[in-house]
């Protein structure tokens, strides 16, 4: 299943539009604080997936019966580009447990053709468990799968959520090939083309060096 959000007319599409924007980029606290919220914007949105047990709060008045989700799902995300949309998410799943991974491209000399390498891994047992894996930019989409093939020697989750702010057509394809039939994609807009150095056009630009500075 794929949830493409930024076809609904809301405030999202604000955040959204100032990120791809080349003169809000300029400011990179900015940029930082906009994938936050679209992370909470999608948070929120996720939230109402999840399944929901009724407990009894006390009030100074009385009592009141309210609808909590029954548990809190893993987030995880790819270091280093994913870390302020990772926070928007656990601003509303502040219950959760959080699982990183560090990858990046591993380019060929001289060539566009790459390799994902996964050098670092830290998360908790995920048997029976719900995973949201964010990553601002899902291209080709072998970052992701590589990513999950990782996460997944901790156990096999009971559900998946993939969580990107742009994707190409190429990697929803390829992702929704890959990952397991549990699998939602939650998608803030779907670009057309991806370059031979497998960059999203129009996208954004490089998420991790908006955010933080040139590698």
């Amino acid at each position: 299943m794929v949830r493409e959000i930024g076809k609904t007319n809301t405030i999202f599409n604000q955040f959204l539009k100032e990120i791809r924007s080349e003169s809000v980029q300029k400011d990179r606290a900015r940029f930082r604080r906009n994938m936050e919220r679209l992370g909470e914007i999608f948070a929120y949105e996720l939230s109402k997936t999840l399944e929901y047990k009724s407990e009894e709060v006390s009030t100074p008045l009385g009592a009141a019966h309210m609808n909590i989700p029954e548990s809190f799902p893993v987030l995880a995300t790819i270091m280093r580009a994913g870390l302020p949309f990772h926070q928007g998410l656990l601003n509303y799943f502040d219950h959760s447990d959080c699982a990183f991974v560090s990858a990046y491209r591993k380019h060929k000399k001289g060539q566009d053709d790459f390799t994902i390498r996964v050098e670092y891994m830290s998360s908790p047992p995920l048997g029976g468990r719900v995973l949201v894996i964010s990553d601002p930019m899902l291209a080709t989409g072998a970052s992701m799968v590589r990513v999950y093939e990782a996460l997944s020697e901790k156990g096999k989750p009971e559900h998946i959520h993939v969580v990107s702010l742009i994707a190409s057509k190429e990697g929803v394809d390829y992702v929704k090939k890959e990952m397991p039939g549990n699998t939602t994609l939650w998608i803030g807009a779907v670009d057309d083309e991806l370059t031979a150095q497998a960059y999203i056009v129009p996208g954004l630009g490089d998420a991790g060096d908006l955010a933080f500075g040139s590698k």
